[in-house]
């Protein structure tokens, strides 16, 4: 018998949020298809965009330890914050075969259907990123073009001198960092320089 985790996610008990509408889908389709529930994880109060999730993390533990054959969940978005974050774990969970199920897209990655879809899911993320990539490189080459310089300010003279001076001074690196609004390193570094 497949042991299953049940899945379900709600921002807030607010507006008549209650992970109990999921969960209800989830253990019916459960029972239909004879799989044994072996746990229910559910992050209540918790925006899909937040990296950490107990619930999650814990279920992400659990897989990991292979507790179980598959995930359920109700929809993609109660369970992934984003397209890259769900081929990630969707990505993990095949490499430790753990097959994955959404209610809503009618998601299964144990029927070959399933895993053309998670296929196409997949290709669409890395399209995302190749783009934004692309994008990234082509705003660098425009800004070099335009001689816009770019990486981090190096130290002018004229700070490496107040930098002595404050030393001069008596101000401690930390002192002398916090009053001209710089790293300890860049102190550092500045007091090695001549001034």
């Amino acid at each position: 018998m497949t042991k299953t985790a049940l899945y379900a996610r709600v921002s807030t008990r607010n507006n008549g949020q209650d992970p109990e509408t999921q969960l209800l889908a989830l253990r019916q389709y459960a029972k239909a298809r004879r799989f044994e529930v072996f746990e229910e994880y559910v992050d209540i109060g918790i925006s899909g965009a937040k990296e950490s999730r107990p619930a999650l993390d814990q279920l992400m533990n659990d897989a990991r330890k292979r507790r179980f054959d598959a995930v359920l969940v109700a929809r993609f978005d109660r369970f992934a914050r984003s397209t890259r974050h769900l081929v990630l774990a969707l990505e993990e969970f095949s490499a430790l075969g753990v097959d994955f199920l959404s209610l809503s897209e009618s998601i299964d990655t144990s029927t070959p259907m399933g895993k053309m879809v998670y296929t196409v899911i997949a290709a669409v993320a890395e399209l995302e990123r190749s783009l934004i990539r692309e994008r990234v490189v082509m705003g660098l080459q425009n800004a070099k073009a335009k001689g816009k310089q770019l990486g981090r300010p190096t130290g002018t003279r004229a700070n490496v001198r107040k930098i002595h001076r404050l030393k001069d001074q008596g101000l401690s690196l930390r002192g002398i960092a916090g009053q001209l609004n710089v790293s300890k390193s860049t102190v550092s570094r500045a007091l090695k320089a001549v001034p």
